[in-house]
């Protein structure tokens, strides 16, 4: 249920709606929208649902009340009607970045990082491109025990000087709660991977964070669930949530996994949280990623998140789904040329 106030509600009619709500036993959550305030009722409380109904909307500034099907409550765009802007750049050498607004998000780089040249040359080349965000792994979650696990403290601090280089925030992925200190210290924005979206103690104890968080989705997983392990993370007070569509496991083989096109725009008709399409991982394979990922942009996402290498051949994760510098210089022209046929511009991380 999300109570929605009245432009023109004053803040004393906000708290007296708030004290009710916590006499019923649920717990208020306060979206502070631009226009209006939205207060969601948490929790589960055996009440009837429409006697409370009839009791909220006689309230003093409240101008309706509304019943909410969906399990995921702050993540529904009833709870928060206009589209969510996250400004990303959270370091003190990093430039700040908007995602959600009119403007696309690029994010790029390589999946692991491997050495101080070779992360610090990626990021130059993907910001002389136009990217404004820079990806790279430093704890690497892979199938095998045997397999590069990333450089961990190492690699955060590579990643830091890339950053310090050129400005770009960093994108990287969270594992363990372990981690997360060390982590925040280092990146701008915390990534939640495929595998761990349903690690629904790694999303409470990001959720206890202020970092800006891109979620990917489970290659199994509906979009319900998508939306359900958002709320674990906006539930905890984070309500910085990026979601991240790529890929998800059907009868086709012949491409790594297959894009869910269909979930850009169900996403953004569902959640006022901003939507990145990875065509990378959805694919497996540079040949396709720039064609998914201006389908993608098509379809109405907000970025995308795109793996970049210097040397495809010799990368110790996901070289085949990599581009070399040159091809991403070439999609990121292509975008430019998308970007307004969709009402959108391109953030340009070239001319900042």
């Amino acid at each position: 249920m999300i109570i929605i106030m009245k432009q023109e509600a004053t803040e004393a009619e906000v708290a007296e709606v708030v004290r009710e709500v916590e006499q019923t036993g649920f717990r208020p959550f306060i979206n502070p929208g631009v226009e209006r305030k939205v207060i969601a009722l948490l929790g589960e409380v055996d009440i009837d649902k429409v006697q409370l109904v009839d009791h909220f909307s006689v309230l003093d500034g409240v101008e309706r009340v509304q019943l909410i099907s969906e399990p995921y409550k702050l993540a529904s765009r009833h709870t928060h009607p206009e589209p969510l802007k996250i400004t990303l750049g959270l370091q003190p050498d990093a430039e700040r970045v908007t995602i959600g607004g009119t403007e696309l998000v690029v994010m790029a780089g390589p999946c692991s990082v491997e050495s101080e040249a070779q992360i610090v040359g990626t990021a130059r080349a993907v910001k002389a491109a136009g990217a404004t965000l820079l990806r790279g792994g430093a704890f690497k979650p892979r199938s095998s025990p045997h397999s590069f696990q990333g450089l961990g403290l190492e690699g955060l601090k590579l990643l830091a000087a890339a950053r310090a280089a050129t400005g770009l925030p960093v994108v990287t992925e969270i594992m363990d709660p372990h981690d997360l200190d060390v982590v925040c210290r280092y990146a701008d924005v915390l990534q939640i991977g495929a595998r761990n979206m349903q690690n629904f103690s790694l999303l409470r104890y990001v959720g206890e964070t202020r970092h800006p968080v891109l979620l990917k989705r489970g290659p199994g997983a509906k979009i319900a669930d998508f939306l359900l392990a958002a709320e674990y993370v906006l539930n905890g007070g984070n309500l910085q949530v990026m979601l991240c569509e790529r890929g998800i496991i059907t009868f086709e083989n012949a491409t790594r996994y297959t894009t869910d096109i269909n979930a850009v725009p169900v996403l953004k008709k569902q959640t006022h949280l901003p939507v990145v399409i990875d065509p990378s991982h959805a694919t497996g394979d540079a040949e396709y990623v720039p064609s998914v990922a201006m389908a993608g942009i098509a379809a109405g996402a907000d970025g995308l998140i795109i793996e970049v290498h210097p040397d495809p051949a010799a990368a110790l994760s996901d070289g085949k789904q990599s581009l070399r510098p040159v091809r991403f210089a070439t999609l990121m022209d292509q975008l430019r040329r998308l970007a307004p046929v969709v009402n959108r511009t391109l953030a340009d991380g070239c001319t900042q």
